[in-house]
């Protein structure tokens, strides 16, 4: 008997490279009957989101009782104190000051439901955008070969076969690194205007010149008119969704940015119950080479954007909140000294949020020596004393119930460092 994946795959829709920016619709009608939400059993979700340029770290969180950072970026260094001309950081612990653009944050950080790790990072040592991200997507930062994600393979280990194409959603444009491998996984640039196409060999480009229609009548397998139909039901649930009149609930407001639509639309997604379980977006623009700023400018910019759309989703998703875990991610972090145009260069240890209600969160994880230069990694850059697998695990382990890093993460055998409560 074929299997759902198998047929999925022998239909050229190849749900691993599927990029959603577009359902015809026709498709809407393939599948008879009507769809309620309420489809599939409420799972827990995971959401990523990839800050790419690579964060300065010691910008968005930092430790402002160090003299070392403080005499090395006259220009760049703000203050946890009181009254100066510009905002000053807010004091979290008396030595990390959150960057007063990310004020959003706070409560959450007060309540003990966000945690921050400062210095994590890839052991790999590369400085390259490309190959940085494409190492923390793949999970082996020593192994340029792995052709699945680690979040594609988190869906692998989700313990289940997977009753829709929706499980892993990315909203962008393409699907990311970290979504590739043999697990379903979509990306969806718009829910309110979206077209299939297909990612693939020449035999998958055959089958999707025949109609959704052709494909679906003439299996005369029973497992795609049964168990396979609620993957056709879940992408007519999309279409018949009025996604354009969207109303945010709890008087949340997102920005109008690319990230905030992004959070935005996974949030409808979730409370369609479609049956995701792994979200991901991204965030852009962290390169901040030149005039990075302090209390404004682009870095400013860039952390409100991102705190504001997190909380935004956050308010919004109200009673799901004990089934939702968002972490961001970046490739690398920037060097400790401002450089010659008012920025900052590329550099290796970085810092990350984690939300969430089982978060063992109020606290700064991780290790961060003073940034006196002989404790910095080549003498310029804040070291990385926490590899993002430790993290990136911990938080699937505890939220997904994911308890297989070997596969997870297949060259890692660290330990975690308790950013989740009950480790």
């Amino acid at each position: 008997m074929t299997s759902r994946r198998g047929f999925i795959k022998a239909g050229g829709l190849a749900l691993f490279g599927i990029s959603l920016g577009g359902i015809p619709g026709f498709l809407a009608d393939a599948v008879a009957g009507t769809v309620a939400p309420g489809l599939f059993k409420k799972k827990k979700i995971m959401v990523c989101i990839f800050q790419r340029g690579a964060m300065d770290g010691l910008m968005a969180v930092t430790p402002f009782t160090d003299q070392y950072l403080k005499a090395v970026r006259p220009n760049l260094f703000m203050s946890a104190a009181q009254g100066g001309k510009e905002k000053s950081l807010i004091d979290l612990d008396g030595r990390f000051g959150l960057h007063p653009s990310m004020s959003a944050f706070e409560p959450m950080f007060r309540e003990k439901r966000m945690a921050i790790v400062h210095g994590i990072g890839s052991p790999n040592n590369t400085r390259s955008h490309f190959d940085a991200q494409d190492f923390m997507e793949s999970g082996t930062p020593f192994n340029k070969g792995t052709a699945s994600g680690w979040l594609n393979r988190a869906v692998g280990l989700l313990g289940h076969e997977a009753a829709t194409p929706l499980q892993a959603v990315s909203l962008t444009s393409s699907l990311p690194r970290s979504f590739y491998g043999d697990n379903p996984a979509v990306a969806i640039s718009n829910l309110a205007d979206f077209n299939i196409q297909l990612r693939g060999n020449q035999a998958g480009a055959n089958m999707a010149s025949k109609s959704f229609e052709d494909l679906y009548d003439q299996t005369s397998s029973s497992l795609l008119k049964n168990t396979g139909k609620e993957s056709f039901d879940a992408i007519k649930l999309l279409q018949k969704t009025n996604v354009k009149d969207y109303k945010p609930e709890y008087n949340a407001v997102y920005p109008t940015s690319a990230l905030g639509n992004s959070l935005k639309q996974i949030a409808q997604l979730i409370k369609m119950d479609v049956g995701m379980e792994v979200a991901f977006a991204e965030s852009g623009g962290w390169d901040t080479h030149f005039n990075q700023g302090t209390d404004t400018g682009i870095f400013a910019r860039n952390v409100n954007d991102l705190s504001n759309s997190i909380m935004a989703f956050w308010t919004d998703m109200g009673k799901y909140q004990d089934e939702v875990t968002v972490m961001t991610m970046t490739e690398f972090g920037r060097t400790v000294a401002q450089n010659g145009t008012g920025g900052t260069d590329h550099g290796r240890g970085s810092c990350n949020f984690i939300l969430g209600n089982s978060v063992n969160g109020g606290m700064v994880h991780g290790l961060m020596n003073p940034l006196a230069k002989e404790n910095l990694e080549d003498g310029r850059d804040l070291a990385v004393t926490t590899d993002f697998r430790a993290v990136f695990s911990e938080v699937a382990d505890k939220h997904l119930g994911i308890h297989n890093d070997k596969v997870l993460f297949p060259d890692w055998s660290g330990k975690q460092i308790g950013v989740m409560k009950g480790v």
